[in-house]
């Protein structure tokens, strides 16, 4: 059960509501548990987070290339909510059934590219310190440009931040559960 609870979302005012209602209109009609959490304790920086999360969806990554980010950073950060989320969102962006188990399992996809931004991604979370200029010439050999790797940054900081929030609340999952 969520650690932070939040009122009725039908009773929710002002500045929430709005915010609310911005949350329905992006997920098509439905208010996630995190969003209705994020948005009672703070609707400006919810808000801010569904500006930055628009961006990015413009910042020239193909929605698939998103997925698997997300998927993948939640899977290793042991975030069970957005994992459920980004399975399902995963799906919705093209990715099969054995793709999204092979991102969660860390198995090769058999796509060249995305294989390459997973091998890319995990080193970026393992690694500290600056990343390794082979690395970089690696994902650009796959086909990544220089303004995609602020976007696969860009990624990972959003759903790092999401996969916290998540992680401390303990949100309850509301999205098909992860066979």
């Amino acid at each position: 059960m969520s650690r932070i609870t939040f009122p009725a979302v039908d009773t929710a005012a002002g500045a929430t509501a709005e915010v609310y209602a911005k949350v329905r209109k992006a997920a098509g009609g439905k208010l996630p548990n995190m969003y209705a959490t994020m948005g009672q304790l703070s609707p400006s920086l919810t808000a801010a987070y569904l500006d930055a999360d628009a961006a990015l969806n413009t910042a020239g990554l193909p929605r698939k290339d998103l997925e698997t980010i997300k998927l993948l950073v939640s899977a290793q950060t042991g975030c069970d909510y957005c994992v459920a989320a980004h399975n399902m969102l995963g799906k919705l962006a093209g990715l099969s059934a054995d793709d999204v188990r092979a991102i969660r399992q860390l198995e090769n996809t058999g796509d060249a590219k995305r294989d390459a931004l997973i091998r890319f991604v995990l080193g970026v979370l393992r690694q500290s310190g600056t990343v390794p200029a082979d690395a970089v010439a690696d994902i650009r050999a796959a086909g990544y440009t220089d303004a995609q790797l602020l976007a696969i940054a860009y990624a990972i900081s959003m759903i790092t931040f999401t996969n916290t929030f998540n992680r401390i609340n303990d949100t309850d999952v509301d999205f098909p559960a992860v066979e």
